[in-house]
């Protein structure tokens, strides 16, 4: 098994290209099931949940191919089955988005309850409202969630309970091609939301409300061929620059978002940090010195990313204060805590917060990643911290950063791949 030798306490300077967004790409992906023309995606990251979305498709008869620029060619011209196995679908909680696309398709899907990251219940009643709204019956055998309907789907008006980015998609992807409108009110406002939108529209669905609480889907009979790019990816951006700051360098992310970035980039500039946008390229220069203390509380798009609240955690264990962060989304993601602990942090869990009195030097330590952000976080401390920092089970990073210790290598770390 992988893990990460990190020798810390140097500035990083330097440029970092940002890569596509996984959280869009993975939905734009299983949304191809919804046509049979053939599709071609360009600036798709290469990734290990990226690619089992891809043997996903495989396994339900699609064809992806890579062509010579990189872009990834697909056809769901012959799909063969309708059922999402258990082997791949437990190692990636984004599968049971295929259930949508495979409903109003073909009234007909089957996907094994997904796993993921051990951050907490995320549970997939509320997609299932969802497609019970819209006629679908659902039935659970086996392990596998079994949804069907008789004459296809039909446009309703739902109203989600809680606000949630899976649910919002797998609706969405069904009512394109479902009889009639459908409205879709407390919908996620995430930036990949409105990417996948954005690619369905090329692909010739009818809808409207991007950016809002609620969607207007009005559904078509078929979907076209199209060639869409992927958003760039916010949380990889907004982690580099966390990363310059919490070392007391200087990096330009290239290829990003700042709009996507908001609160993010607001709390940065909170920390002391020289923020400058240009264009597609961001800055974040700590000019030496050490980050101020800054308090975080996660919430739903437009608020404070959730999949940012750990790596702001390792910015706050070298800064100047004390400072609170409280996580509202997810109930188990202040594991990676424990692990700053090891490495001499002032952290105390306090229920769904954790305090941390910041200190002008960290140590480093072997650490284990629990999860994708956590494992982000993690790096950041070694990064920051004197002496050498081992981080293992970097299997979870590799889910979500593309050649990140590449990348990292590029601006300046000391951090090497090893494997046991």
């Amino acid at each position: 098994m992988d893990y990460f030798v990190i020798r810390g306490g140097q500035p990083l300077q330097g440029r970092v290209p940002i890569s596509g967004a996984k959280n869009a790409a993975l939905p734009i992906l299983a949304a191809s099931l919804l046509t049979p023309s053939e599709l071609r995606l360009n600036n798709v990251p290469h990734l290990n949940d990226i690619t089992t979305m891809i043997e996903l498709l495989g396994a339900l008869g699609g064809e992806v191919a890579v062509d010579e620029s990189g872009s990834l060619c697909i056809s769901a011209l012959d799909l063969n089955s309708r059922r999402a196995p258990y082997e791949l679908v437990k190692t990636m909680r984004a599968s049971i988005l295929v259930m949508g696309p495979l409903l109003a398709r073909f009234g007909r899907a089957e996907v094994s309850f997904p796993g993921g990251c051990a951050i907490g219940s995320r549970p997939v009643d509320l997609h299932l409202k969802g497609f019970e709204a819209m006629g679908a019956q659902i039935d659970v055998r086996d392990g596998y969630i079994v949804a069907t309907t008789e004459g296809g789907l039909r446009g309703c008006d739902f109203t989600f309970e809680m606000v949630t980015v899976g649910g919002t998609e797998n609706l969405l992807m069904a009512a394109v091609l479902a009889d009639g409108e459908t409205i879709l009110r407390n919908v996620a406002r995430e930036p990949e939301i409105t990417d996948l939108v954005r690619f369905l529209r090329a692909m010739g669905a009818d809808i409207s409300g991007d950016d809002t609480d609620t969607l207007v889907i009005r559904g078509v009979g078929s979907l076209n061929s199209c060639e869409y790019t992927v958003m760039p990816d916010r949380i990889e951006a907004g982690t580099y620059l966390v990363a310059a700051a919490a070392t007391g360098g200087c990096i330009t992310v290239e290829g990003a978002d700042a709009e996507h970035l908001g609160l993010v980039l607001d709390k940065l500039r909170d920390a002391g940090v020289d923020v400058q946008v240009d264009g597609d390229a961001i800055t974040a220069d700590m000019l030496g010195k050490r980050p101020l203390s800054v308090d975080v509380i996660t919430a739903p798009y437009p608020g404070f990313p959730t999949d940012m609240q750990a790596q702001f955690t390792a910015l706050n264990l070298v800064a100047d204060g004390v400072a609170r962060i409280t996580e509202t989304i997810f109930e188990n993601r202040l594991i990676h805590a424990q692990e700053m602990s090891r490495m001499g942090a002032n952290i105390t869990v306090d229920g769904h917060s954790v305090i941390i009195r910041g200190q002008e030097e960290i140590s480093g330590a072997p650490v284990m990643a629990s999860d994708l952000r956590a494992s982000a976080s993690l790096v950041i401390a070694g990064l920051a911290a004197k002496g050498e920092t081992r981080v293992d089970r970097i299997y979870h990073i590799d889910r979500g950063y593309e050649r990140i210790e590449e990348k990292l290598q590029s601006v300046g770390a000391d951090i090497v791949r090893k494997m046991r």
